[in-house]
């Protein structure tokens, strides 16, 4: 990735979270590996995701 800082938020043997600082267009992006498809997320996007998540193990 070009013009990007990125930190692993988790990571399993098949799966991974990371966030990218994306400096051309100033924000940070949250990307979900699942197997072989990457999800890439806006902040606000990223924290509706968490939240369905946190829902559905509730």
């Amino acid at each position: 990735m070009i013009n990007a800082e990125t930190k692993i938020l988790a990571e399993t043997e098949r799966y991974a979270v990371w966030s990218s600082y994306e400096k051309g267009v100033d924000t940070v992006l949250y990307h979900l590996e699942l197997g072989n498809v990457t999800y890439h997320f806006f902040p606000e996007e990223w924290e509706e995701l968490v939240k369905l998540i946190l829902a559905a193990v509730r």
